[in-house]
């Protein structure tokens, strides 16, 4: 019977050749938000700054972590499990890499079953652009750890509440769809068109490089 337990110890990542580029699963987060984020990330490097809201959410998942070690698992609907945290992953199949903020491995009968969760500084529901990146640190998970995960978490910090996300085959395929356009735009150099939400355009960091939005 697996007991609870909490291990740091992060999954090795697979060195990249410096002539094979992979992408961040967290640009299908951002690539949903607004394309050109993820654009201007990799096209114009280094040009991002670190702003007040990013470092509070950084320090606020670092509390959270230490508060993680020592709660019990049933907000994840488990009763046992072994914790990971900051497990790093590389997928060979989908070209791509991670850095998950915990991973959650239990047991369904005898066969092991893998929970990835994600913390978020937001009190909203959780929107399709964090969904998608949650899928696919599921669709890692079972290439690299060889176990399912048919369902991950995003625990809103905030609210101090986890919200349960299954993924769905149809989830799945909409993040292997969107690392595809990701690769396709950042191969291309090609600029997509701003997110049709201009309220998101305007505490944007990246608004200056924009000339066609508010």
């Amino acid at each position: 019977m697996m007991m609870e337990q909490t291990s740091e110890i992060m999954e090795p990542d697979i060195e990249t050749p410096e002539n094979e580029w992979r992408i961040r699963v967290a640009d299908i987060k951002q690539y949903a938000y607004c394309p050109r984020v993820v654009f201007y990330e990799y096209c114009l490097p280094g040009v991002r700054p670190l702003t007040y809201k990013m470092q509070h959410g950084l320090e606020a998942q670092s509390r959270v972590e230490e508060l993680e070690k020592r709660r019990s698992l049933r907000e994840y609907r488990l009763t046992e499990g072994v914790r990971h945290f900051h497990v790093a992953l590389t997928s060979e199949r989908l070209g791509c890499t991670a850095l998950i903020d915990l991973v959650v491995e239990s047991s369904d009968g005898s066969q092991r079953r893998l929970t990835p969760v994600d913390f978020k500084m937001s009190r909203r529901e959780p929107g399709r652009h964090f969904r998608l990146q949650l899928a696919c640190y599921g669709l890692m998970l079972e290439e690299v750890w060889g176990a399912p995960a048919p369902e991950g978490v995003l625990y809103l910090i905030p609210l101090k509440r986890p919200v349960h996300i299954k993924l769905d085959k149809q989830l799945r395929k909409e993040a292997e769809q969107t690392l595809a356009e990701i690769r396709k735009m950042v191969l291309g150099e090609h600029m997509p068109a701003p997110t049709p939400h201009r309220n998101r355009c305007v505490d944007c960091e990246f608004r200056r490089f924009c000339n066609d939005v508010i």
